[in-house]
């Protein structure tokens, strides 16, 4: 993956300056990113489990998309590249859930939103490069894969989890649409 360059923003979320990723990890700037649940018309989410390659959280189990947001792009915007460069989906009408800081790691400090959407299984295109799998999950899985084997999903899979059942997570939350409708 080339080196994307990405919006150094501060913690109101202005842009203050921008970094290549690299750089932007290296010294723990704060920067944006862009999450996407995407459910089929049973209720189940598409879960990603990312290829073994990735740097970051290889194996792992991860939301439908998790986007960087590009330097000039919205977070929306991110969330439809995501969804179009993870999964090969377009056209697909998202909705804001959330807006949040959060660590993801070490000198990985994000403001991220978290998005929602429907999506037809049939559609799905995931990139081999990036993702070794998809696959759907209820909400009674995901509950049971937080509790009993957290160590198969993202960290920041879990809190998205954590914030999108129960309202809450290891995040500051700036934004939070009201009761979800999971």
């Amino acid at each position: 993956m080339a080196d994307e360059l990405l919006d150094v923003v501060d913690d109101e979320d202005n842009v203050i300056g921008r970094e290549l990723r690299d750089a932007v990890h290296q010294r723990g700037f704060w920067h944006r990113g862009a999450h996407v649940f995407l459910f089929d018309a049973d209720g189940r989410m598409l879960v990603q489990k990312r290829s073994a390659n990735r740097d970051n959280s290889p194996s792992l189990l991860d939301c439908s998309v998790s986007e960087h947001v590009k330097a000039g792009e919205t977070y929306l915007e991110a969330a439809i590249r995501g969804m179009k460069e993870e999964m090969g989906v377009e056209g697909i009408e998202i909705e804001r859930l959330a807006k949040f800081r959060m660590n993801y790691g070490v000198n990985d400090n994000e403001i991220s939103e978290l998005y929602t959407g429907m999506v037809n299984p049939m559609d799905v295109r995931f990139d081999p490069v990036e993702i070794a799998s998809v696959s759907y999950a209820g909400v009674d899985e995901l509950k049971k894969l937080m509790t009993d084997e957290p160590e198969t999903l993202c960290g920041w899979f879990v809190e998205l989890l954590d914030l999108y059942f129960n309202g809450k997570g290891k995040m500051r939350i700036l934004f939070q649409r009201g009761e979800n409708a999971w």
